[in-house]
This record gives structure tokens, C-alpha cells and sequence, in this order.
């Protein structure tokens, strides 16, 4: 059964999609009439409830992709389509102990804090503070904030922290702060890069030239999804194409 304070996701006869935390005081309120949440308390995932105009709505247990999607953002966030490939490449797994800079609204923070699980730690930098606040409030909304440590400061003079199994950087000049993540993470860790334009990943991949980095990879991901009707099959009219590009490289010192 469904119990008060768990988030749940509602997907309307029309397919809208509603994340919501269940608190049995209180009714949600939507385009098809008012659901009482208390009703979700004798139901379990998969199952539908009514709103009082009698639309039927049906209750799924949110996986990592629908919290990001519903992410509460103030910045341009790093994409599913993105995180997925990060993830893999960095090598994150419960336990694993991963350093971010730039957590920006936090979708790769929570990702990342979902995936090394209790016994692992994210170490996120922020300089902004209103930043580093929303990223708190949406890691505390989902229950991941005690896997996370936050820092609000400026990573100019370096991290403070040592022996990192991976680290992600998503700042305008990464090239700044090469020695400083050299210093943070262990010889041989995975490490990546953010960036939105070529010129910025050129100067990126200057730097690591002459910076203790080896084995560098740079790519974009584009996904295209497509109308799953079967009988007249084709791409949807619109394409998240480039949403920024990767790079990724491996610690040498």
C-alpha cells in the first residue's frame, strides 16, 4: 500500500504527468477534478483513483527519470540522455564517493546521490547560493539530501577533499581548475566535463594537454523518439538534439 509522505506520480487519462507527495489532509487539485489524496492510502502502485468528476487517474511509484524530469529548475539542468552516459562512464556504484562542481538546480547531484546509495557520498560545490539552496530543497523533496555534502563556495582554491573516486565538473572555465581536481581525486580516477559551445571544449582539451589527464573523449548524445502508435509509426515532429557536449578523461599523475 501507497503510505502518507511517499511521492507519487499520477498520469491522467490524457497522459499528463503529476508528481506529488501523498499527505492525506489534503485534496490535489487538477484540469479533471479534485483527487483526494487520502484515497491513495488504500491503493497500491498501478492501480487508478477517480477525481470527484470521475476521470480516473493511475498511480505509479516515480523512477529517477520522472523526479528529473519534475526537477524544480532555476538553470539549464544536465538531461536524462546525458546522465545515463555520465553515470556510465564515471563508473558510479553504491559506495562510490564523487566529486561535483557547478550543481546548478541539482539533476545530476540527485542522480548521482541516488546511485551511490547510503554508503556513498556526492561532494557538491556551488558558488551560488541560491543555487546551492534549490539544490538542497530538491534533494530534501526526494529524500536524498544525507548522501549528499554541500559546499557553497568557490572552487578557485581548490576542494579540501582527497582520494575521489570520480568526479564532474559542469563550470564555464573547467580549464581553470585542472590541478585542483588533479589534487582531489585518486590517480587513475574518471572524470568529465559540461560544456555548451566548441570553442570552450577546445580550450578544455588545451588544457588537459599539459594537465595530469590521459585517455580524453569528447561526444554529444542526441535522442529521437518516436509516436508509439503502430500503425502509422514515424519520429515525433520535435528532437532533444544538442543539449551540450562530454568530455571525459582519466587522472594520470
Amino acid at each position: 500500500m501507497i503510505h502518507p509522505g511517499e511521492l507519487v506520480q499520477l498520469v491522467s487519462p490524457k497522459g499528463k504527468r503529476y508528481l506529488t507527495t501523498v499527505d492525506p489532509e489534503r485534496d490535489f487539485h487538477t484540469h479533471d477534478g479534485r483527487l483526494s489524496l487520502e484515497e491513495l492510502c488504500q491503493k497500491d502502485f498501478g492501480e487508478t483513483v477517480s477525481t470527484h468528476l470521475g476521470r480516473e487517474y493511475t498511480i505509479f511509484k516515480p523512477t529517477l527519470y520522472d523526479l528529473l524530469k519534475k526537477i524544480e529548475r532555476r538553470t539549464q539542468i544536465i538531461y536524462p540522455k546525458d546522465i545515463g552516459y555520465i553515470l556510465i562512464k564515471l563508473g558510479i556504484r553504491p559506495g562510490s564517493t564523487v566529486l561535483e562542481a557547478g550543481s546548478g538546480s541539482g539533476s545530476l547531484t540527485m542522480a548521482l546521490a541516488w546511485y551511490v546509495g547510503t554508503e556513498g557520498r556526492v561532494h557538491s560545490f556551488e558558488k551560488r547560493a541560491e543555487f546551492y539552496e534549490l539544490c538542497a530543497k530538491n534533494l530534501t523533496r526526494i529524500g536524498l539530501s544525507g548522501q549528499v555534502v554541500q559546499y557553497c563556495q568557490d572552487i578557485e582554491g581548490g576542494f579540501g577533499i582527497t582520494d575521489m573516486d570520480a568526479a564532474f565538473i559542469d563550470v564555464r572555465t573547467p580549464w581553470d581548475y585542472l590541478d585542483q581536481l588533479a589534487e582531489a581525486v585518486r590517480n587513475g580516477s574518471p572524470v568529465g566535463f559540461l560544456l555548451p559551445t566548441t570553442n570552450q571544449v577546445s580550450a578544455l582539451l588545451n588544457g588537459l594537454g599539459s594537465a595530469p589527464f590521459s585517455d580524453v573523449e569528447v561526444l554529444e548524445i542526441l535522442v529521437r523518439h518516436y509516436k508509439p502508435v503502430s500503425d502509422r509509426l514515424r519520429p515525433d515532429d520535435r528532437m532533444v538534439a544538442h543539449t551540450g557536449y562530454l568530455v571525459f578523461a582519466r587522472c594520470q599523475k
